[in-house]
C-alpha cells in the first residue's frame, strides 16, 4: 500500500490497532466444519452489547446535546467511509418512514457519495478536504450535530468532517471502535466501542460494524423520542406510506386509545391520517383543527398536548 503525504507509516498505524490484530487461535479456521466457525462467530458477536454498555454514559450525553441542537432546527449529520458510511446512509434513510422526519433532517454521508454505497470508490476516505466539501454542500449551521463515525478511528473523511464541523460551530461526536482515537479527541462528544480483534483479521464491517449499529440506533432513536416523535413506546409519528403502514397506524391508535375500530377510521379520517393528531382526538376528545393547534404549541410532544388539555 502507497503511504499518503498525512500518514506515512500507515502499516505501523494500522498495526497498533485493536481492530487490526491478527488472532493466532483463529488462523486455521478455514478447516474448521461450517457449523462450529459458526458457533465462533455468534461467539464473538456475543461480545459486542457488553462493550456498548461501557459507553453507555457517553451515549447517553450525545443524545441529549444532539437532541438540544434539534430541537432548535438542526439536523443530525453522519459522516463515514464505507461500512461506516453505508451505516450512517442506512439509519438516516430509516428516520422519515419511522420518524416521519421532515427531508434533510437526518442525513447520511459517505465518502465517495451515493455510489460508495455499493462499491468502493478508490481514495475517498483517505480525502478530509472531501469531507469538508460534503458538509459545505449541505450549509452546515452551528445547530447542526456530525457524527463521525470509523472503527479504525483515524480515517481521514471522518476526522476531517468532525474537525470541520467543530470549527464552525456544530456539535460533534465521534463514534469509534478503538481507544485513543483521533476521531474521538477531535469530537465534543467521543464514543469509543473496544470490540477488539475481528474473527477475520481487519475484517471491520464484523464486530465494530454491529457496535456501530447499535450505537447509531441509540442515537436516532433515543434522540427522537426526546424530540416527542413517540409516545411511550408508540411511534406515533409514523409515516402511513404503504399498506403495512397504513394498518401499523391504525394499530397504534387502538394500543394509544382502546378505541373501537370506527372511532379510530373517523379519527384518522377528521386528522388526514396523522396517527399523533388522531390520538389526541380520542384522548382529549376535541376535534382535528384543536388537535393540530394543541401539538403544534407543544412542540409536537404529546404528552404535553394531553396534559394542555387537562390544565
Amino acid at each position: 500500500m502507497t503511504a499518503t503525504p498525512h500518514h506515512p507509516n500507515l502499516r505501523s498505524q494500522l498495526e497498533t490497532l485493536t481492530t487490526e490484530a491478527f488472532r493466532p487461535e483463529l488462523a486455521e479456521i478455514d478447516q474448521l466444519p461450517t457449523l462450529d466457525i459458526a458457533r465462533v462467530m455468534n461467539g464473538e458477536d456475543a461480545a459486542v452489547p457488553a462493550a456498548v454498555a461501557e459507553r453507555l454514559p457517553e451515549i447517553a450525553a450525545a443524545v441529549d446535546a444532539v437532541a438540544a441542537r434539534m430541537t432548535r432546527g438542526g439536523r443530525l449529520i453522519y459522516a463515514g467511509a464505507g461500512t461506516a458510511g453505508r451505516l450512517g446512509v442506512l439509519d438516516a434513510s430509516e428516520c422519515p418512514p419511522t420518524f416521519n422526519t421532515a427531508p434533510g433532517q437526518v442525513v447520511g454521508l459517505i465518502a465517495g457519495g451515493p455510489e460508495a454505497m455499493v462499491t468502493s470508490v478508490e481514495g475517498a476516505e483517505d480525502s478530509a478536504e472531501l469531507a469538508r466539501a460534503d458538509l459545505d454542500a449541505l450549509g452546515l449551521t452551528a445547530d447542526d450535530s456530525v457524527v463521525g463515525v470509523s472503527a479504525s478511528g483515524r480515517t481521514p473523511y471522518a476526522v476531517g468532517a468532525v474537525e470541520h464541523a467543530r470549527a464552525h460551530g456544530a456539535l460533534t461526536v465521534g463514534l469509534a471502535c478503538n481507544g485513543d482515537s483521533a476521531l474521538a479527541a477531535a469530537a465534543e462528544h467521543g464514543i469509543e466501542v473496544v470490540t477488539g480483534p475481528e474473527l477475520i483479521t481487519g475484517s471491520t464491517r464484523l464486530k465494530a460494524g454491529t457496535a456501530q449499529k447499535l450505537v447509531l440506533n441509540m442515537l436516532s432513536t433515543i434522540t427522537m423520542i426526546r424530540l416527542g416523535k413517540t409516545y411511550g413506546n408508540l411511534m406515533v409519528d409514523v409515516r402511513a406510506s404503504n399498506e403495512k403502514l397504513r394498518a401499523r397506524s391504525r394499530r397504534i391508535v387502538a394500543l394509544a386509545t382502546g378505541a373501537a375500530d370506527d372511532e379510530i377510521e373517523r379519527a384518522l379520517t377528521a386528522t388526514d391520517g396523522e396517527v399523533k393528531h388522531a390520538i389526541l382526538t380520542l384522548l382529549a376528545d376535541v376535534d382535528g383543527p384543536t388537535a393540530a393547534r394543541l401539538l403544534e404549541d407543544s412542540g409536537g410532544h404529546l404528552r404535553a398536548a394531553l396534559a394542555a388539555t387537562k390544565g
